[in-house]
């Protein structure tokens, strides 16, 4: 392949990759969300036992604070917002999250 038609191909995979990014479509942090076991009560298009991440992003994508808040609320529990069940404790979901492991799933939750 000549070093053009390769260089057109890289520009053109790294436009796609930020229009992907840019309509919500960045990858799953999958090692996390499985860690964590979040899918246990959310999925990422329908209701399940908890919204889904696409009913939460639509949401909290604009509101103020919501990513400070959503990311409390992952790394300690919390009372339910959506029907009657709460956020359950990090302890019931495979352990205590960090603030960077916090921040890296709701910032992905709310591109959905």
């Amino acid at each position: 392949m000549n070093a053009p038609f390769r260089r057109c191909l890289v520009a053109c995979a790294a436009v796609m990759l930020a229009a992907g990014s840019a309509h919500g479509q960045s990858s799953e942090p999958s090692a996390l969300v499985d860690q964590h076991h979040c899918m246990f009560c959310h999925t990422r298009d329908a209701p399940f036992l908890a919204p889904s991440f696409q009913q939460i992003a639509e949401r909290y994508r604009n509101v103020p604070n919501a990513q400070f808040m959503l990311e409390h609320k992952l790394r300690l529990g919390g009372k339910a917002h959506w029907g009657d069940m709460a956020m359950p404790l990090p302890a019931d979901r495979g352990g205590p999250i960090s603030p960077e492991d916090a921040h890296t799933l709701v910032q992905w939750v709310l591109t959905q």
